[in-house]
């Protein structure tokens, strides 16, 4: 049985563990709130973006003479993994991480050439230790996280997409990250971000409408695409970050509560120990006087 002393230092270094948990609760909860309402101020820009181009791309036929619409046979594919820089947030990282093994081992079966890259440190610890390549690897990205970073980023998978031999050309470009439900739940998501799957009819297309464009209908919708391309991307990170911090602040406040049912146990504990510890030593004080007085 654990002495007096060892129960007091072990209640010391839990409930310091517990002030800890309570404070990263409390800098997830304030982290939360703000990457939701970045995401709450990016949704009205994308989701007009979305019904636009499910407007235009009704009268598409000829996708040959737009690149980021055009479906190739699939030879090469590159899968971007978002995961978080840092852990203590339960399953987020775990989650994704599953995922995108299995994606890889799906595509490796169907004798797909793979290109991988990652965005977050746990991402690039985990493939490093797996021994798998990869092609590009950001860290600290969501600490000064702007648009004109994603901006950057989606130029180089556009242009991976498009450009160079069709030896040399990404096929097929997949995100896989954790979509935003709620507080509670994340869910993991993989999300084909070219070539570009035009969004359904039923969220915001125009029927039976004819434009007039002006310089053509070849500039405009070649010049939005990229645009739309970008904004899946930066709505894909948002969602990414609001779902770490949700995890995260979870994770701490589970660790809270059971910092404080493990204080209760070592709580009574020391005090079974401190009262055998009082009765014993009466008992020594009964057991001398009755002996002096048989004396």
């Amino acid at each position: 049985m654990p002495s007096l002393r060892d129960i007091r230092k072990r209640i010391t270094s839990i409930k310091s563990t517990g002030k800890i948990t309570r404070a990263m609760q409390m800098v997830s909860a304030s982290k939360l709130r703000r990457a939701q309402n970045n995401m709450l101020m990016a949704r009205p820009y994308s989701n007009s973006l979305q019904s636009l181009i499910a407007t235009l791309s009704t009268g598409v036929d000829d996708k040959e003479n737009y690149p980021l619409l055009s479906v190739r046979p699939i030879k090469r594919v590159e899968v971007l993994v978002l995961t978080s820089d840092k852990g203590l947030c339960g399953a987020f990282n775990t989650n994704i991480l599953k995922d995108a093994q299995r994606l890889l081992i799906d595509y490796k079966r169907q004798g797909t050439e793979i290109s991988l890259t990652t965005i977050g440190k746990k991402a690039k610890e985990f493939f490093h230790r797996t021994g798998t390549p990869v092609r590009k690897t950001v860290v600290d990205f969501y600490k000064t996280l702007k648009y004109k970073q994603v901006q950057d980023l989606a130029n180089e998978i556009i242009s991976s997409y498009t450009e160079g031999r069709p030896d040399d050309r990404i096929d097929e470009f997949v995100i896989v990250y954790n979509e935003f439900k709620s507080t509670l739940v994340q869910v993991v998501k993989r999300m084909r971000l070219l070539p570009i799957e035009p969004p359904d009819k039923g969220e915001g297309a125009i029927e039976h409408t004819k434009f007039l464009f002006e310089p053509s209908e070849l500039n405009i919708i070649n010049g939005i695409l990229p645009k739309y391309v970008e904004n899946l991307l930066y709505r894909s990170i948002l969602e990414s970050q609001v779902s770490e911090e949700a995890a995260r602040m979870v994770a701490m406040e589970n660790a809270t509560q059971n910092v404080k049912e493990l204080l209760e146990q070592l709580t009574l504990q020391y005090n079974k120990a401190r009262q055998a510890s009082i009765t014993n030593e009466l008992l020594d004080i009964v057991g001398g006087a009755a002996a002096i007085t048989s004396n």
